[in-house]
């Protein structure tokens, strides 16, 4: 009789606590951004390890980071938003060689990297290229210091 009862309530803990780890912390990210609810038409889902990609938590993350004005981060948004659709469109153009699609994809983040640049001022351009090249460390598994192959995506 004990045993059926702890099987049963061990089941059921094990069943909701995989309903609470299927669930996302924040349903709504951009909620917290821009006051409004996420549109309709989400992203694609993610394949591989490329993340979600989300032009206002980038422009905000890079306002934490770099101590962006309100009009710079509004003057962001737009480029982030128009890289993240070419690298989408790019991504499901299956007619590329990969290397060909490696390149483009270099192209559009080297773009978007001069056009974000271009609404920064020289001590925030400072901060980005540091930010950047720690990131291309991380990914790399090496350290920071080390000269990994140049990826000047946001």
């Amino acid at each position: 009789m004990y045993t059926t009862k702890a099987t049963i309530v061990l089941g059921a803990m094990l069943s909701s606590g995989m309903l609470m780890a299927q669930a996302p912390a924040n349903p709504n990210p951009d909620t917290q951004l821009s006051g409004q609810s996420a549109p309709a038409t989400q992203t694609a889902p993610m394949q591989g390890r490329h993340h979600e990609m989300n032009p206002n938590k980038q422009a905000h993350h890079l306002a934490k980071e770099l101590g962006l004005t309100k009009d710079q981060v509004q003057q962001i948004k737009p480029i982030l938003a128009d890289r993240d659709q070419q690298i989408q469109s790019l991504r499901a153009d299956q007619s590329m060689a990969q290397q060909d699609r490696r390149e483009k994809m270099r192209a559009i983040q080297q773009d978007s990297k001069g056009k974000i640049e271009a609404v920064l001022n020289d001590s925030q351009k400072q901060q980005f290229e540091q930010m950047l090249a720690n990131r291309r460390g991380h990914r790399k598994g090496g350290e920071a210091g080390q000269t990994p192959a140049p990826n000047p995506g946001v």
